[in-house]
């Protein structure tokens, strides 16, 4: 992982045109800016129907549904691909049980990431003194989608494991290789979603706040 880290943002800093036109980049662009849209839209689309003001955030099941439909339909397409272009194996068509895997994740992760913060922000024990430095809902922001990933990567290893490992497998075989990985996946991928989730759904939150709230004047 450190190898890949290090030869992307090599690729960032001395390659930034070959960067932001490959096609790992688009994909991973279009899936998050997809997502928010969605999110964005719906919460607009609700605020005006029923009546109230225009930067409210909800955490309903149309807010779940809607945001799931984008996000799994584009990380979908964007796994497939990626599982082609970075798998262990020649690259075949994905089976359907990996994409049921994918799709339990990626449930699991925007639960947490759109549903969940509202629901358990008022519940989070921050004194006065440390809401001065950063909100109750910034926290649950932060928190939520990382701490699920340790639900959700066992799903994600085992859709790659099925993947890489097509045949002569056995099921204890799978396990034990996703119990090895388990933590340390984990925390790869909280390393991916806290900065697309966590900052990114406090950015969008924030600047979504600030827009609404000049249309509102």
């Amino acid at each position: 992982m450190i190898p890949s880290l290090q030869a992307s943002f090599s690729a960032l800093l001395f390659r930034p045109h070959q960067f932001l036109t490959s096609k790992p980049f688009a994909l991973i662009f279009a899936l998050y800016s997809g997502t928010y849209l969605m999110a964005n839209t719906l919460d607009t689309f609700k605020s005006t129907v029923q009546n109230k003001p225009a930067a409210t955030v909800t955490s309903g099941p149309a807010k779940f549904i809607a945001t799931s439909t984008a996000n799994l339909s584009l990380c979908l397409y964007k796994d497939s691909q990626f599982t082609k272009i970075f798998g262990a194996v020649s690259p075949r068509p994905i089976p359907p049980v990996t994409y049921a895997l994918f799709a339990a994740r990626d449930c699991l992760t925007i639960f947490a990431s759109f549903n969940l913060p509202p629901m358990i922000a008022p519940s989070l024990p921050l004194t006065e003194g440390m809401e001065r430095y950063v909100s109750r809902a910034s926290t649950a922001q932060f928190l939520a989608p990382a701490a699920i990933q340790l639900i959700s990567t066992p799903f994600h290893l085992m859709g790659l494991d099925l993947y890489n490992r097509n045949g002569g497998t056995t099921l204890a075989q799978r396990f034990s290789k996703v119990r090895v990985d388990w933590l340390t996946s984990s925390f790869a991928r909280m390393c991916r979603i806290v900065p697309a989730f966590g900052i990114g759904g406090v950015v969008n939150r924030n600047c979504r706040d600030k827009m609404m709230g000049k249309l509102e004047g």
